[in-house]
């Protein structure tokens, strides 16, 4: 199995990001750009892609609701605007980001999107301050906003028998174009819900896949993770039915366009499936199986964590396959299911028969 291909597509993808990145920038002022150069050792491209959203919602808040600013442009602000901004201006800001509107567009934030904001705006103000050109940091006076728990909506073992049950056999109730269409599609649709279902991988991972990455000697498919590390993650024998058979049957009649003929799984437009299609492709199905939870590619994944978990209780194995560098981050998505197991302890123990 060779590695130029796959490697090939997440350069092409890194390359994209990177000119995304350098046109979000143009705009900044010029001491900016110190901080994403600075920080590019220790986070990736889309990590500071998403610095420097937050960090343009705050100048663009600057200017349109500080007073002090409202005669400047974004690139004219410089490091003496932000020594001079108090705590009361930062909480002005958390206040805006409820909701505000910016270019003729309404924006709103929930807890994390603020809670993410301030985050990225303090790590903003570090750098200058541990460099000594900022005196002044007002965004560490503030408050980080409270974050509730919220429930990991996942499926459970009966939807997920219904969800592929539907998936292999929707096609028994159409006619016509709809069931050609569904004929042509339903083994790779077939394919990728078992492997979400069977690995826990993410829907980038499973977009990023070629054909080469799949090795049906060890069972394995070979996946970039976020951040460009190189796994294996293995799979049972239904996944290994799923993707041979999707291979073998369809994907070996297909003529993919110019510079997709790597790529795992295929759109009806003979090309590397996108995100979205796979997004989309999971909500039209999930949708017919539970009206009460939004089902997305990442339910997928949490429904294939919380039953690992559930059948191994290592809270260490399912960080490992879900490719989680903290651990803590997996035990956070499933403290509930720790504590079902502790509930259980309460009563494993008899004081007197």
């Amino acid at each position: 199995m060779g590695t130029s291909n796959h490697q090939t597509y997440h350069q092409t993808k890194n390359a994209k990001n990177i000119n995304k990145l350098r046109e979000l920038l143009k705009d900044f002022p010029p001491f900016a750009k110190d901080f994403f150069r600075g920080i590019e050792p220790t986070s990736s491209i889309n990590t500071r892609i998403g610095y420097a959203y937050d960090i343009r919602t705050f100048f663009r808040f600057l200017l349109s609701a500080n007073p002090s600013f409202q005669s400047e442009k974004i690139s004219s602000l410089t490091l003496d605007d932000l020594d001079s901004l108090e705590s009361v201006d930062i909480e002005e800001y958390l206040e805006y980001l409820k909701l505000y509107t910016y270019g003729g567009k309404t924006y709103s934030n929930d807890e994390r999107g603020i809670h993410r904001k301030l985050a990225s705006l303090r790590k903003f103000y570090l750098y200058y301050q541990k460099r000594d050109f900022l005196k002044n940091n007002p965004t560490t006076i503030v408050d980080m906003p409270k974050l509730h728990d919220r429930e990991i909506i996942r499926l459970d073992a009966e939807e997920v028998s219904e969800l592929l049950n539907l998936v292999e056999h929707a096609g028994e109730h159409l006619t016509g174009r709809k069931k050609s269409f569904y004929e042509k599609n339903k083994l790779r649709n077939l394919a990728i819900f078992t492997l979400f279902l069977g690995t826990g991988i993410r829907v980038s991972e499973c977009v990023g896949l070629d054909i080469e990455d799949v090795d049906f000697r060890e069972n394995r498919i070979r996946i970039i993770r976020k951040g460009g590390k190189e796994e294996y993650v293995y799979f049972g024998e239904e996944v290994r039915t799923a993707l041979k058979n999707y291979i073998e049957i369809t994907r070996e009649n297909i003529q993919p366009t110019a510079g997709h003929e790597h790529a795992l799984f295929y759109s009806i437009q003979r090309r590397r499936m996108s995100i979205q299609a796979i997004e989309n492709l999971v909500s039209e199905y999930a949708g017919q199986i539970t009206q009460f939870k939004h089902i997305t590619p990442h339910k997928l994944r949490s429904t294939y964590g919380t039953t690992l978990y559930r059948e191994t209780s290592d809270i260490y194995l399912v960080a490992e396959v879900l490719g989680h560098n903290d651990v803590n981050t997996t035990r956070k998505h499933y403290a509930a299911l720790e504590d079902d197991k502790k509930r259980s302890a309460a009563s494993a123990v008899t004081l007197r028969k």
